[in-house]
């Protein structure tokens, strides 16, 4: 009798540190700063994980290479294809050209030009949707379909969130003793990954997720006990507008997820000027959001060393000028 496979839905620190050393040739070990000045105003001990200075800008290369890296090689030289707001699609471009073979990247007509134009950079071939109107997921599918090329999804896949958790690996090997790590919570697979490798390098570590107030599907997601979808959020965070927790990261931020907590648009903004003016390094909306749940003291009290995530760093400085 045959037996009926069950698919991977859960990742361990072992597939994280297989992933450190996949990732290794594309993905840089991006720097941890602190800041007095933040320090000072948030009553805090800030280390901030610098994936804005990461390959491509932003934290996604880590989870793309691992997942594009670790294909069959007959399956990889028929492409690859992903729907992405920007930092995703940018990172499987780059993965893709990195192993010479072609990428689809899809992209909401409202994505930063910045992004899109980097994607196309890469040499992905760009298609455009609605994000109103349109359903990503079909259109990457059904590219994937008639290509034969593999979908790379931005965040509910165990290898993309294995990838992920290598910038928490990082932080939690250079800085061990956190009270807290602060993630920035999009779809879930940057979080989901950072929660497994907090947990099991210690398990008293207090995991906390941060979305934008116009971008609460993860939060009240939480607070019903099911997956919650939400209208498309017009949130300055362009990296954090799914509507909707992953199938499978879900069910690891109940697990390992301590709280959620909110932040405005003003409040991002005022915290990319933060970074800007007293750190000097650029970080875009998203990349911003957990250093603003602290700067604006929106963490839970008995936390006082804390990591934060900033995931990325790529912004159009016409948006930067309106701030």
């Amino acid at each position: 009798m045959s037996s009926i496979s069950t698919p991977v839905t859960e990742i361990t620190l072992e597939d994280v540190r297989q992933a450190a050393a996949r990732i290794a040739p594309i993905a840089k070990k991006t720097p941890v700063m602190t800041s007095a000045s933040f320090d000072r105003e948030s009553g805090l001990q800030g280390f901030f994980k610098c994936e804005n200075l990461q390959t491509g800008g932003a934290f996604k290369i880590r989870g793309a290479a691992n997942m594009i890296f670790g294909l069959p090689p007959e399956q990889l030289k028929r492409g690859v294809v992903a729907f992405s707001s920007g930092n995703h699609g940018q990172a499987v471009a780059m993965a893709a050209q990195y192993c010479g073979v072609a990428a689809t990247v899809v992209m909401p007509s409202d994505a930063p030009r910045s992004k899109v134009e980097s994607t196309r950079a890469r040499g992905a071939t760009i298609v455009i949707y609605d994000r109103m109107k349109d359903d990503r997921v079909a259109i990457g599918k059904r590219i994937a379909h008639e290509t034969g090329a593999t979908l790379v999804p931005p965040f509910d896949d165990v290898r993309i969130m294995a990838g992920q958790g290598t910038a928490a690996l990082e932080l939690l090997e250079e800085v061990p003793d956190l009270d807290a790590v602060v993630v920035p919570i999009g779809g879930g697979g940057f979080i989901s990954g950072s929660s497994v490798v907090a947990k099991s390098l210690n398990p008293s570590i207090r995991v906390i997720g941060v979305e934008p107030a116009d971008g609460n599907d993860t939060y009240l997601s939480l607070a019903a006990g099911k997956r919650v979808e939400i209208p498309p959020p017009a949130t300055i965070a362009d990296g954090l507008r799914s509507p909707m927790p992953g199938e499978l990261t879900f069910p690891i931020i109940q697990r390992n997820v301590d709280r959620v907590v909110l932040v405005d648009d003003q409040e991002i903004r005022e915290m990319v000027k933060f970074f800007l003016a007293r750190m000097k390094i650029l970080v875009e909306p998203s990349g911003a959001v957990p250093g603003a749940a602290g700067l604006f003291k929106k963490l839970p009290p008995g936390v006082r060393r804390v990591g934060f995530m900033i995931s990325g760093g790529n912004v159009d400085f016409e948006v930067l000028a309106g701030f």
